[in-house]
C-alpha cells in the first residue's frame, strides 16, 4: 500500500494541487455586479430621493452596517450557528435530511446565510442536490475570504423582499419609510423573515401567514432572552404595512444632477437638509400658483451653506408645472441670460484694482456703440451717478461704463476664473453687453461665485484668505467628504494665502463695498413689505431681468447662506411683468424667512484706509473740493486720480459772470470752488440734482476759443455713428432724433445738414430728421460762432 502511494505520490500532489488552485479560484473576485439604485440622503441620514436600478429594481447600494435588531431576528430564524460554523452547519443539514425524509419532500434545505449569500450570487440556479453541493463547496471559500460581519452585510444587501425590493436598507424605506436603524423589534422581525418565501409572503399579500410567521420569531426571541414581555407585547401588536410605499422624491433634480457628475448607483450622504429642501419646494410650490395665473411656469432655487461649502437645499424645478410646461428640467443647471447679476462683480473688480472709489461719479447719460444702444430699465438717464448707487439701483449704463473702464476682455477672463462655465466663447463675442446679461450663465455657477465671495470676506478677519475659498460646494456631506473632496463641477481653484496672485481673487475690501452697496438694492416704493423686511435682517442681494423678460433672477448673500433663485419659462417664452425684482425676489426673501437668523461681515479693516474723498464727486479730494468726507476706502484707491470735476472759477464782483485777467483787473475778481461737470453729464444730471448750479456765462468779451469749445457738446449721434431710419407702425419710413447740449440755455444752436441750414433752437436742441441712405455731415454752430461737427451715416435695409 505505501508502495502504491509512493508509485502515486505526484499524480496525488498534482490533482491535490489542481483541486486547491481550482478551490482558491473558484469564487470571482466580486460576488454581486447588480446595478444599484442611486439613492441621496440628506445631511443627517435622511432619505431624500432614490432613482430605481437600471434593471428596475430598488436595490440599494450596499450596507456598512447592521442594525443590532434585525441581526439578532436574522439569526435566530436562519441560522443560530452562524457564527461558529464553516459556512456550513452540519447539525442544520442534518435536521434538514431527517424533515424532508419524513415528510417525503423537501421542506427544509439545511441551508446557512453563508450557503443562502451563494445562492444570491448564483441566481437562478436550479435548487438541486448537485446545486446545493457547489453552494457548500462556495460557502466555504466564501467564509475563508470574508468575516462574518461582511457575510451578513452581504445578505441583508441583496436578499429578496418581495416584488421589486431587494436589500434591508430598501426594504425599510418602502414597507415603513425609516432608515434600517431605527426599526423596532417588530420591524426587524418581519424583514428576517420576509426572503424565506418573498414572492409567496410579503406586505399587502397572504397577510395572516406572514404576521404568524413574524409573531413566531418574536416568541422565540422573548424565549432566548432577546426581548422583555413589554416588548413582546408592544411588538405583537404592531400591524403589518399594507404595501411597498413610494420612495420620497423631494430632491429629484439633484438626484439627477449627481447621476450626471459620476454618483450614479451610490448611495450619497449630501449637504442639504431635509427640512429646508422641504421648505424650498414648499414655497416654490405656493409662489407657482400666483405665478402660473400669469403664465410663468417654472422656479428653482438652490440655497448653499456658505461655511461649509455644501448645498442646503436645491430645487431644480416645479414638479407640479407638469410635463407639458418642462417640470423635468433642472433649470439650476441651464444657462440663461444673466441679466445684472454680473454687475456687483465688475464693481467690485474696478475696486478690486483701484480704478474707481466706492462713490466715483459714472456717467449715466445715452451711449451709442455702433448697433448697441444700451438703456436703463427705466428709460430716464441721471447724468452721472455714484458707482455704488449705480449697483444699488442697478442701472445699466454706468455698468456699460465700467466695463468699459474695466475692459470686457479682462472681464470675461475674471469671471471664467470665478467658475463661470458658460462663457465658451472669446470675449469679443459678448462685447460690452456681457454686463447686460448678453452672456448667459447658470444658477449653480452665479450662487457658487457669490458663496466664494462671502467665504473670502468671512474668512479675511480670522486667518485672511484661506484655500479653496472659491471651489464650488460639494456633492457630499464635509461628515462623508471632508476639505480634501473634490467640488461638485470640478472648477473650483484655491486661492492664495497672499490673496494677490491667483486670478479669481477679488480682496476682502473689494467685496465688503459691493456687498454694502447690495444692502441698498433699489425696492417698490408701493411695497411697504420689503423694509418691514430688511429692517429684520442684513442680506446682500442681487436681482435680474433678462432681455425680453424671459428670466427673473435673485441671488442673496449672509456669512452663512447664499440663496438663488430663477423664474420664468423653461422654454423661454418671455412674460409682461417677470422681473427678478418682482417675481424672484419675494421667493428668495421667502427662503431666507425660513433659515435660521444671520449674521452680518466685519469690515476688513487690514485692507482700508481712511482718506479725504470730494462728497460730490466721490472722487480723492482735491485742492479745489469743498465738501470733504473722511471715509474708508481700500488701501489700493489711494492711487485713484482726484476729482476732475472741481476747479476754480474766477467771477465778476457781482458773481454773474465769468472772467479772467484779460478782461477784468484781478483785484475786481472773486474766486470760488465749482463743482462742474461735462456738458452732456451735465445736461441731465441737474435734471435729477435740483441743486446744481452751472458757473455763470462767460461776460462778453471774455470768452476763449476753449471755453467755447467746451460750452457745446452732441448727445447723439456719436461720432462717425451708422443707424437705420426707424420703421414706422403704418410701415413708412421714421425720422432720428438728433440732440445736443449747450452750457447756457439761452444761446441759440443753428443747425446744418450737409450745407443746407434747418434752423436753431434754443434752451432745449433737439431736432427730428430723416436724412437720405449715405453719408452725411452734421454741423452746430453757436451764437458765437463754435462750430460742432459730427459726422454718420445712414444705412439702408439690407447692408
Amino acid at each position: 500500500m505505501i508502495k502504491r502511494i509512493k508509485k502515486y505520490r505526484k499524480a496525488l500532489i498534482a490533482v491535490l494541487l489542481v483541486l486547491g488552485v481550482g478551490y482558491y479560484f473558484c469564487l470571482p473576485k466580486t460576488l454581486f455586479d447588480d446595478p444599484y439604485a442611486t439613492v441621496v440622503n440628506d445631511r443627517n441620514g435622511a432619505l431624500l430621493s432614490a432613482r430605481i436600478a437600471n434593471d428596475g429594481q430598488w436595490r440599494f447600494p450596499e450596507l456598512d452596517s447592521l442594525p443590532q435588531k434585525y441581526v439578532t431576528g436574522l439569526l435566530s430564524f436562519e441560522d443560530k450557528r452562524f457564527y461558529y460554523h464553516p459556512g456550513v452547519d452540519p447539525l442544520a443539514f442534518g435536521r434538514a435530511i431527517k424533515q424532508n425524509v419524513q415528510a417525503g419532500r423537501i421542506v427544509s434545505g439545511g441551508s446557512t446565510l453563508s450557503m443562502q449569500v451563494i445562492r444570491l450570487h448564483r441566481k437562478g440556479k436550479d435548487r438541486s442536490v448537485f446545486e446545493k453541493l457547489i453552494e457548500m463547496v462556495l460557502a466555504t471559500r466564501l467564509e475563508l475570504r470574508y468575516s462574518k460581519e461582511e457575510i451578513l452585510r452581504l445578505y441583508a444587501s441583496h436578499a429578496p423582499f418581495g416584488g421589486n425590493t431587494v436589500g434591508l436598507n430598501a426594504a425599510a424605506w418602502r414597507y415603513f419609510e425609516r432608515n434600517p436603524a431605527q426599526l423596532s423589534w417588530a420591524e426587524a422581525a418581519l424583514l428576517a423573515v420576509l426572503p424565506n418565501q418573498p414572492s409567496m409572503l410579503y406586505p399587502g399579500k397572504s397577510v395572516d401567514p406572514l404576521k404568524s410567521k413574524r409573531d413566531r420569531l418574536l416568541q422565540k426571541l422573548f424565549e432566548e432572552g432577546e426581548m422583555d414581555e413589554t416588548d413582546l407585547e408592544l411588538a405583537l401588536s404592531e400591524p403589518l404595512p399594507r404595501k411597498p410605499q413610494d420612495l420620497p422624491q423631494l430632491a429629484s433634480h439633484y438626484t439627477n444632477f449627481l447621476i450626471s457628475s459620476g454618483q450614479d448607483g451610490k448611495q450619497v450622504q449630501s449637504g442639504l437638509d431635509i427640512h429646508t429642501q422641504r421648505d424650498v419646494v414648499n414655497i416654490l410650490n405656493a409662489h407657482h400658483q400666483l405665478l402660473k395665473t400669469e403664465g410663468i411656469h417654472n422656479a428653482s432655487a438652490i440655497v448653499l451653506d456658505v461655511q461649509k461649502n455644501e448645498v442646503l437645499a436645491y430645487a431644480g424645478n416645479v414638479l407640479g408645472a407638469g410635463a407639458e410646461h418642462q417640470e423635468f428640467v433642472d433649470v439650476i443647471q441651464a444657462s440663461r441670460s444673466t441679466g445684472s447679476l454680473l454687475k456687483p462683480i465688475l464693481y467690485a473688480s474696478l475696486l478690486d484694482e483701484g480704478q474707481i472709489l466706492p462713490k466715483t461719479l459714472i456717467p449715466d447719460v445715452p451711449m451709442f456703440f455702433g448697433d448697441f444702444a444700451p438703456q436703463n430699465f427705466s428709460r430716464t438717464y441721471d447724468g452721472a451717478v455714484h458707482a455704488d448707487m449705480a449697483i444699488a439701483r442697478s442701472l445699466n449704463i454706468p455698468a456699460v461704463e465700467m466695463l468699459k473702464m474695466y475692459g470686457y476682455p479682462k472681464f470675461h477672463q475674471k469671471l471664467r476664473d470665478m467658475g463661470m462655465s458658460t462663457l465658451n466663447r472669446p470675449a469679443g463675442h459678448y462685447g460690452l453687453s456681457l454686463i447686460l446679461g448678453g452672456s448667459e450663465g447658470t444658477l449653480w455657477d452665479l450662487t457658487n461665485m457669490y458663496a466664494g465671495m462671502s467665504r473670502t470676506l468671512s474668512h479675511f478677519n480670522r486667518e485672511r484668505y484661506k484655500e479653496g475659498d472659491f471651489n464650488f460646494a460639494r456633492l457630499q456631506s464635509s461628515k462623508v467628504a471632508r476639505d480634501s473632496a473634490p467640488d461638485a463641477s470640478g472648477r473650483g481653484n484655491d486661492v492664495s494665502k497672499n490673496g494677490n496672485d491667483i486670478p479669481n481673487h477679488l480682496s476682502a475690501a473689494s467685496i465688503w463695498f459691493a456687498f454694502e452697496a447690495m444692502l441698498e438694492v433699489y425696492r417698490p416704493n408701493e411695497d411697504a413689505a420689503w423694509k418691514l423686511y430688511s429692517s429684520a435682517s442684513k442680506i446682500a442681494w442681487k436681482t435680474g431681468t433678462s432681455f425680453g423678460y424671459r428670466d427673473g433672477w435673485a441671488i442673496g448673500i449672509t456669512p452663512e447662506y447664499v440663496v438663488g433663485v430663477w423664474v420664468g419659462n423653461a422654454d423661454g417664452e418671455g412674460r409682461p411683468g417677470l422681473t427678478g425684482i418682482k417675481a424672484a425676489a419675494p421667493i428668495m426673501f421667502d427662503i431666507f424667512d425660513r433659515l435660521p437668523e444671520t449674521t452680518w461681515f466685519n469690515m476688513p479693516r487690514a485692507e482700508l484706509v481712511t482718506a479725504a474723498v470730494d462728497r460730490e464727486s466721490g472722487y480723492l479730494a482735491s485742492p479745489y473740493s469743498s465738501q470733504i468726507d473722511t471715509v474708508f476706502i481700500p488701501k489700493v484707491g489711494l492711487r485713484t486720480a482726484a476729482s476732475p470735476f472741481h476747479s476754480l472759477v474766477h467771477l465778476d464782483a457781482l458773481q454773474k459772470f465769468q472772467v479772467n485777467a484779460g478782461c477784468v483787473p484781478l483785484a475786481e475778481m472773486v474766486t470760488k470752488s465749482w463743482f462742474e461737470l461735462p456738458p452732456k453729464l451735465a445736461y441731465y444730471y441737474k435734471m435729477k440734482n435740483p441743486t446744481y448750479t452751472e458757473p455763470p456765462p462767460f461776460m462778453p468779451g471774455c470768452e476763449t476759443q476753449l471755453t467755447q469749445l467746451k460750452a457745446m457738446e452732441m448727445i447723439y449721434p456719436e461720432p462717425n455713428a451708422s443707424f437705420y431710419l426707424p420703421v414706422e407702425q403704418d410701415g413708412r419710413l421714421g425720422k432720428i432724433v438728433f440732440e445736443a447740449t449747450h452750457q447756457n440755455r439761452t444761446t441759440k444752436v443753428h443747425w446744418h445738414l450737409d450745407g443746407e441750414y434747418l434752423g436753431y433752437t434754443q434752451s432745449e436742441h433737439v431736432m427730428s430728421l430723416q436724412p437720405n441712405n449715405g453719408n452725411h455731415r452734421l454741423v452746430l454752430v453757436d451764437d458765437l460762432g463754435t462750430e460742432l461737427v459730427r459726422s454718420f451715416e445712414v444705412l439702408k435695409k439690407g447692408d
